[in-house]
C-alpha cells in the first residue's frame, strides 16, 4: 500500500523522565515518495496505519494481519484494509500507569501447530502492578485459553520499569525481560524478580539448567540479572546470541550480550549519571560484572530491537537496529561474532521508535508513537 503523507516532526514529548535522552531532536519531512538514501541501503517509506495509540508490539500471523499492542490493553489486528481496524476482545484487565501496561507480543515458534501468542504486560493487583508472561489462543477475534505463565514479584505501585520483551531461542526456550521499578537495589537481590531476563519453558516451567536453580534464595526463573529496564531483546540463531538493549539512567544506555547467570553490574557499575545530576556510582568496570558491547551517552533511549535475518537488503543482513524514544531515529548497527564494529543512524527526526521488526516476507517494520504510525522500509535498487 502506497498511502501519500507528509508529516513534520517537531518536538515530541517525552512521556517519563526514564525514556529522555540528553540529544537536540531534529525536524525532518518525510514523504511517502522519497528516497532515504543511508550508507548500505536505499528505500522508501511505505505508511501501513497512522492513529495508533501509545504501540507497543508486534507480530504477524499466518493469515497476513498484523497483531499490534497498545499500551492501554487493546490487541489491534490490521489487515490490508487501511480504513478497518479489528479489536481482539477478551484480554484481561491490565495496570495502565506510567510506562505499564500492555506490552510485548510474539508468536510460539510452532504458532502453525499449537496457536500460543504470548504476550507481556503488567497485570493489576492488591499491592500495585507487576510485568507478568501469559498466553493464549484465538478463534477469529476471540481470545481463548489465556493462562497467566509468570508474574514477576513483589507487585509495585511504581509506574516505571516494567521492561519487558519476549524473545525464543532455537531450542525453544522463552526468555522475558523486567525492570527494576524504579528501586536500584533489585537489580541485584536474586529474591526478587526485578531488573532480571527469565528463562522459562514454553508452558512456563522452570528449566532444570537455570543458573540459579539451586540457590536456596534465589529465583529460580533468573537467567541474568543486574539490569536497569530492558525494552529490546532480539536473538541471532546462526551464533546463538541473545542481544539486550538496556536504557542507561541520564546516559549510559546499553547495547549487551546477555549469557547465562551473569551479573550486568545496575547499579554499581554504569556510564551514566542520575536525572538530577546526582553520581550514581563512580564505578564503569568491576570484576564479576559484565561490560556492554556499545554504550550510548547521552542517552538515545532504547527501545525494540531487531536482528535482521531476511534478504530484502542485501547489505544490512545480521545487522541490529534498535529504535530511540527520545532521540527519535533507528539505529543500524553492524556487529560481527558479537562484536560491536559500527553505527548509522536512520530516519532521524521520525519519532518516538518504539519497537522494530521482520515481517514475514522479510521486510524491516517500524513502530513510533507521538505519532502512532506502522511503517515498512520499502528497499529501492
Amino acid at each position: 500500500m502506497k498511502t501519500p503523507w507528509l508529516l513534520y516532526i517537531a518536538a515530541i514529548a517525552v512521556l517519563c523522565p526514564a525514556c529522555a535522552g540528553d540529544g537536540q531532536q531534529s525536524d525532518q519531512q518525510v514523504t511517502a515518495d522519497r528516497l532515504i538514501t543511508s550508507e548500505k541501503a536505499s528505500f522508501r517509506i511505505d505508511t501501513l496505519r497512522t492513529g495508533l495509540e501509545n504501540p507497543w508490539g508486534m507480530v504477524w500471523l499466518p493469515d497476513g494481519r498484523v497483531l499490534v499492542t497498545e499500551r492501554k490493553g487493546e490487541i489491534l489486528a490490521l489487515g490490508n484494509d487501511p480504513g478497518k481496524t479489528e479489536k481482539l476482545k477478551g484480554f484481561p484487565e491490565v495496570y495502565e500507569r506510567g510506562q505499564g501496561g500492555l506490552m510485548d507480543i510474539q508468536l510460539h515458534p510452532y504458532y502453525a501447530k499449537n496457536g500460543w501468542i504470548y504476550v507481556t504486560y503488567a497485570r493489576p493487583g492488591k499491592e500495585g502492578g507487576s510485568t507478568t508472561l501469559a498466553r493464549f489462543r484465538l478463534t477469529g477475534n476471540e481470545i481463548i485459553d489465556f493462562e497467566a505463565l509468570y508474574q514477576t514479584t513483589p507487585l509495585s505501585t511504581s509506574g516505571v520499569h516494567f521492561g519487558s520483551r519476549i524473545v525464543f531461542d532455537e531450542a525453544g526456550y522463552l526468555y522475558f525481560s523486567t525492570g527494576e521499578r524504579g528501586i536500584k537495589a533489585n537489580a541485584q537481590d536474586l529474591t526478587n524478580d526485578m531488573g532480571k531476563i527469565h528463562r522459562l519453558h514454553d508452558d512456563g516451567r522452570i528449566p532444570s539448567d537455570n543458573p540459579f536453580i539451586d540457590h536456596p534464595a534465589a529465583k529460580p526463573s533468573i537467567w541474568s540479572y543486574g539490569h536497569r529496564n530492558i525494552q529490546g531483546m532480539a536473538y541471532d540463531p546462526v551464533n546463538r546470541i541473545l542481544y539486550a538493549t538496556e536504557h542507561g539512567p541520564r546516559g549510559g544506555d546499553e547495547l549487551n550480550i546477555i549469557e547465562k547467570g551473569k551479573n550486568y553490574g545496575w547499579p554499581i557499575i554504569t556510564y551514566g549519571i542520575d536525572y538530577s545530576g546526582a553520581i550514581i556510582s563512580e564505578l564503569t568496570t568491576k570484576e564479576g560484572m559484565e561490560q556492554p558491547i556499545h554504550y550510548w551517552t547521552p542517552s538515545i533511549a532504547t527501545c525494540g530491537l531487531l536482528y535482521y535475518t531476511g534478504n530484502r537488503y542485501a547489505d544490512w543482513q545480521g545487522n541490529l537496529f534498535s529504535g530511540a524514544l527520545a532521540q527519535t531515529h533507528i539505529a543500524r548497527i553492524e556487529v560481527t561474532n558479537g562484536i560491536y564494529k559500527h553505527e548509522e543512524r536512520l530516519l532521524a527526526g521520525i519519532g518516538r521508535v518504539r519497537h522494530i521488526a521482520q515481517d514475514t516476507d522479510g521486510f524491516i517494520t517500524v513502530l513510533t508513537e507521538g505519532p502512532g504510525m506502522l511503517l515498512k522500509l520499502v528497499p529501492v535498487e
